[in-house]
């Protein structure tokens, strides 16, 4: 595993805050054609010098070294979504109960 490269970052064209970091020299051609389908156009975002001692937002700059000598690519899923329909609909019955 190389311990320093230029990566380039893609977001995806049909999910939000997913994007796909890959090795610049190797281009898109690494990324195969199953997550293409699932991940939409690739959208360019930027490159950087990238280190396993770099601070990213969301992911592990090692990891990201690890995945991209392993398999060309890493894969980052947008956060979860926290649920608020059911503190929502709660309160909204509360307010129910209280006017009757």
């Amino acid at each position: 595993m190389s311990d320093r490269l230029v990566c380039s970052v893609y977001k995806s064209s049909k999910k939000s805050e997913m994007y796909v970091y890959i090795d610049k020299k190797n281009g898109l051609d690494v990324l195969p054609e199953d997550l293409l389908v699932f991940f939409g156009t690739p959208i360019h975002v930027f490159d950087m010098l990238l280190t396993a001692e770099k601070k990213l937002s969301r992911v592990d700059a090692s990891k990201v070294l690890s995945e991209i000598a392993d398999k060309g690519f890493l894969l980052q899923m947008p956060p979860v979504e926290e649920n608020y329909l059911p503190g929502f609909v709660e309160f909204n019955k509360k307010l129910k109960d209280a006017e009757d």
